[in-house]
Order: structure tokens, then sequence, then C-alpha cells
């Protein structure tokens, strides 16, 4: 059965953990006492031996021998080892728990959209869940012992109700090598979609979603049948169980308190009882039987997965769902807080206190602003803060469309494009900076204000294409040829009224 403490720990105090410490069932103790009292055992004997019954000749080489292994038991990388395989054995002893397959949602689309109120409807239902079940059952009989003991034999699953013996001769009559938990779910398949045919799903989304559904719980059931199959290599485990059992057998040469009198290093004491050996003991060998109790979930351990209390609930939880819950629905009723826009339901005096804390806003909700919280229109001339390495990596890859610098005749190597002669051919732009003045000079000043990591970036993208746009003397196109003749990569538009007979006679003097 498997050991639940979580109420135990469901709120953290002091010392929340020791209560925990005095267990049996399910604890470290009772899976390593066997080897701590070995270990002991061994220890005492060796240390008896070294005290009492060697000559001093023989104390001077157990001494050296001692010191050896000592020296060189670090060279074995027990920490690196143990991690690196029980955090693989846990990861794997997870994923068997959530391939477990539950018939939850699949007992949900099969009570919904298989139709009919009839013996017949009923009947349907029952089988196809049934099936399902029954499909869980094979597949947790060849991974599990318990389950395996439960029903050790064919006959038993027909006799506990997931198998008919028709069902079984034609299950048998089906030769196949390998495992055949499959065949159920096969069935499941033929009997919805002749179900579909007599219209017992009235479309095909309905048998789509019946499919979809029985897929998902075919695939958990294929998975723990890998997962049974595929084991954690064999060398790995090897070479963990080497390391740790090499490495205490040398401690309990390693470890022993040797004479102080010799003045050894590190051996000033006699303590007699190697405490924090005993506790480097009970680390690395609880971590190794860790591994070794969920490395496979399946078996009869204390912490196992119990299968056979799982196809019990299954067994009766999808029946329940497909059969007496079938359009057995309450009657609608007003809530009872049909009238009430703000919903509020009551407090126990144990948890009343609860109401007086605020309700969460966002992290940044309770900040105090402290200083100017005038607000500022946004414009397009505003500065923007650009460093020299910044702007190097905007820059180096040159853009397909038309920037607003190379637009407006900024940069080394642009040219004004667009110029705006006289009053009548103001910038449509009121924030612009070049209002009134002359684009020569405005292109100096764009230059002086060109940095020189800007220029080193454009000397290595290539020639940004020129835009011409042409005003013609006197606007008569359409507005449709006039939307086309718009740039739609630039965000700036430009428009140009209609100039007057004046100044189309003073263009036509200075041209």
């Amino acid at each position: 059965m498997t050991i639940s403490y979580t109420l135990k720990v469901a709120n953290a105090r002091f010392g929340g953990f020791s209560k925990l410490l005095f267990r049996w069932k399910g604890s470290i103790y009772k899976l390593l006492y066997k080897e701590f009292l070995v270990f002991v055992a061994l220890y005492s004997l060796l240390s008896v031996t070294y005290r009492l019954m060697l000559s001093e000749d023989q104390k001077r080489h157990f001494e050296e021998v001692a010191l050896y292994c000592n020296k060189y038991t670090d060279l074995i990388p027990i920490s690196f080892l143990l991690g690196f395989y029980v955090n693989l054995i846990i990861s794997r002893w997870w994923g068997q728990y959530t391939n477990i397959p539950l018939p939850d949602q699949l007992m949900c689309v099969v009570s919904s959209n298989v139709h009919g109120a009839d013996e017949k409807g009923r009947l349907l239902r029952r089988t196809l869940i049934r099936f399902a079940n029954l499909s869980s059952v094979l597949i947790l009989r060849s991974v599990s012992t318990r389950v395996l003991k439960r029903f050790p034999t064919m006959e038993h699953i027909v006799e506990a109700g997931f198998m008919t013996h028709e069902e079984l001769k034609k299950f048998e009559s089906l030769s196949s090598d390998y495992n055949k938990y499959w065949i159920p779910c096969v069935w499941f398949t033929n009997m919805i979609a002749q179900a579909r045919r007599d219209g017992r799903v009235r479309d095909d989304v309905a048998l789509k979603l019946l499919m979809d559904e029985l897929n998902k719980y075919r695939a958990k059931c294929s998975m723990l049948f890998h997962y049974d199959w595929i084991s954690v290599p064999l060398v790995y485990t090897q070479v963990v169980t080497i390391a740790v059992y090499s490495f205490f057998a040398f401690c309990l040469i390693g470890r022993q308190f040797l004479d102080p009198s010799r003045k050894h290093a590190g051996h000033s004491l006699d303590m007699y009882v190697p405490l924090f050996t005993l506790l480097q003991f009970f680390s690395y060998f609880g971590w190794l039987k860790v591994a070794e109790q969920i490395i496979n979930p399946f078996g009869e351990d204390d912490d196992d997965f119990e299968t056979n209390r799982l196809i019990d609930r299954n067994l009766q939880v999808s029946l329940l769902s497909v059969d007496d819950m079938y359009q057995n629905l309450p009657p609608m009723e007003k809530d009872k807080y049909w009238d009430d826009q703000n919903a509020a339901p009551p407090y126990t005096i144990a948890t009343a206190a609860e109401t007086l804390k605020p309700s969460f806003m966002g992290s940044a909700f309770d900040m105090r602003y402290v200083g100017d919280s005038e607000q500022v229109p946004y414009t397009p001339s505003m500065p923007r803060a650009r460093t020299p390495m910044l702007s190097r990596f905007l820059s180096s890859a040159p853009s397909p469309a038309v920037s607003m610098k190379n637009f407006m005749g900024r940069g080394a190597r642009a040219h004004p494009v667009v110029r705006f002669k006289g009053e009548g051919y103001a910038s449509p732009n009121p924030n612009s900076r070049y209002v009134d003045q002359d684009t020569d000079f405005v292109r100096r000043i764009d230059e002086e204000e060109t940095t020189e990591d800007e220029k080193e970036s454009r000397g290595s993208e290539p020639p940004t294409p020129r835009l011409l746009l042409k005003v013609p003397r006197r606007l008569q196109a359409s507005e449709k040829q006039k939307k086309m003749e718009q740039p739609k990569s630039s965000p700036l538009l430009i428009t140009v009224s209609e100039p007057s007979d004046e100044n189309m006679d003073s263009d036509q003097a200075e041209c």
C-alpha cells in the first residue's frame, strides 16, 4: 500500500519533517537496516582484530594498508554516479505513473456521444467501456506482479467480468507471438464504427472524438509495455552498484581508528565508533536503496503503485458514467447568486481572517511613485538614446525597406529626394525639423551629428537604393492612382497641394 504523508506536511512548521523520521512502514530504516547491521558488524570485527589480535609488526602493516585505502577511496566518483542515476530513475518512475491508463476522459466522451436510452444503447456503452478496461487489465497483468497474482490466468479475467467466454474464444483464436493487450481496442473501434452506421453516433465529429480518446488511452497502455520492456541499461546499474559496494568495502579498512601514539595524520583521536562514516554509509546506501525501490514501481514494495485498487476504481466509475449517469441530469435551477452581482460565498469562523487580506492586484500595484508625474506627449522628433555598439548592430543588416533616415536625406551617401521650396511646399509634418529650412543646410547638420560608429557601420552595408518621387505640375490623376503612388513602406505621409498658376509660372521661370 502506498504510504501517504501529505497531510502531515500541509503546513511548514518548526521541525516539520522530524515527525516523519519515526515512521517504520515505507521508511529508509526498513530498507537499509540489514545492510547497515552488516557494515557495523564487519567494521567492529576488523577493529577488534586490529586492537587485540595482531602483533606489533602486523599492526604496522595494517596501518599502512588503512592509510592507503583512506587516501584513494575519494577517487571513486560515488556522488556523481549516484546523483545522476537516481535522477534518471525518478524521472522514469514519474513517467510510468503518468502513463497508467485511466478511463476518465474516454468514459465522458462515450457517455455524451453514444446515444440510445433503450437496452441496446445501454449495452453498447457498457461494452465499449468494458473493452477499454479489459485492455488496461491485460497490460497491467503483464507488468505488475500484484495484478498477475490476482488474475493468474485468462479464466480469472472472465470470472471477474472483464471478458465473456465468447470474447475469450475470439481472443485466443487470434494467434500472435506478442502481447495482445491491443485487441480490445480494435474491438472498440470496430464497434464504434458500426454504431456510427446505425446512427448511435450521430456525426463524424463525435466519431473522431471517440477515436482520438481511445488512441490516447491505447497509447498509455503501449507506453507501460515499453517502460517494462526497455529498462535502464544494465551496465549503468552495475557501475553504480559496484561503485557503492567497493567504496564502503575500502572504508571498512581505511576508516579504522589507528593507534594515536603512532602520530599518523588525521588519527590523533581514538573514537572507536566512526560516526561520520556511518552517516555517510546511511546516506549513500540509502540513495541506492531509493533507486532500487522505485526502478520498478509495479512490484509489491510499500511505495509501489496500487494497481489492483486502480483496476477496481476504473471499472466502477466508468460503468457508472456510461450507464446510470446517461441522460440522468439534475434539473436546472437558479443559483443562489442569481440576483447578486457580487457573489460572495460564506466563510467559516476558522477561515474568516482570510477576508481581511486584500486581493492581489499585481506586484507593481503597491509601488509608490516619487517624482514628477506630468505627462509629456510623444513626438517623432524626440531624441532617442542609442549607444555606439547598439547602433552598429542595428545598422549592420540593411533593410529592404526605405528607412526614414534615407528618405529624409540623412546619411553619408543619401541625397534629398523631396525638396520643398517656398511657402507652398512646406513640410507636411509640423514637428519636423526640416520645416522651412534649406535641404543642403539640414544635410550638413546631419552629417555633423553622425557618430564615428555609425560611419563605420554604414561603410559595411550596401548602398541604399534611391527613392525618386516626382511631383507633377497638374494633379489630374484619379483617387485610385493617388493611393498607388503613395509610398506604403514609409510611415510618413506626404501630401502635396495643387500649385497655383503663379507658382507654376515662377517654377518655369527658374527652369
